[in-house]
């Protein structure tokens, strides 16, 4: 069985999950094992992001403040970058350091989200995106040259064909799949119990 996170690097609920992510990574059985789907929010785009998105953006960093206490986000970014609504090249990415070593793709996640909420560094931009990859340890060169390859854009259209048979409605989401099933698990921003329970529940009803 497998425990998949459908998320988005550049979506801000799956940054304010992430410390409840780890928690129940680091409590998850044996019989499963976690992959990583990019959903992908926003397809690319060099156009900067309307004034009514903007506005909307860092009004729903605020309300995850609320919901999320202890989640942080550096409002810097509306005024040193440029923002635009794409978020495709982030979840490339993220499928070059599953290319380049697996090991590394939830380490991609984590960089780009620090270097997007808290840095106001601008993932949309690819000359980031290659400074973040250097900085995990990838050869930017090969970086570079592969996020803009068909391999890369095949991986990319697999993950987003795989979000939508899961039938995910919203970034974070949790599918358990079992062979051909799949299933939504539910999942709560401050209590990872909620998912862990779920999933031994899970564990009685269908076989490994």
């Amino acid at each position: 069985m497998k425990l998949h996170l459908v998320q988005d690097p550049m979506c801000s609920w799956c940054y304010a999950y992430a410390p409840v992510w780890r928690r129940i990574c680091a409590q998850l059985p044996a019989w499963l094992t976690v992959e990583y789907v990019a959903g992908g929010l926003a397809p690319d785009s060099d156009r900067p992001m309307p004034a009514p998105m903007r506005q909307y953006i860092q009004q729903t960093w605020r309300r995850i403040q609320l919901t999320v206490p202890g989640t942080e986000f550096n409002f810097d970014f509306w005024t040193h970058c440029v923002p635009r609504r794409s978020t495709y090249p982030a979840c490339r990415a993220v499928l070059a350091a599953r290319h380049f070593e697996p090991a590394l793709e939830p380490v991609m996640i984590e960089r780009i989200q620090h270097a997007y909420y808290r840095e106001a560094r601008n993932p949309a931009d690819a000359e980031t995106l290659a400074t973040l990859a250097g900085e995990i340890g990838l050869d930017v060169k090969e970086f570079s040259e592969w996020i803009a390859s068909p391999g890369c854009e095949a991986m990319l259209a697999a993950d987003l064909t795989r979000a939508q048979m899961f039938g995910v409605s919203g970034f974070p989401s949790l599918v358990v799949s079992a062979g051909s099933r799949h299933m939504l698990v539910p999942h709560d921003y401050l209590d990872p119990g909620i998912t862990l329970d779920a999933l031994h529940a899970l564990r009685s009803t269908v076989p490994a």
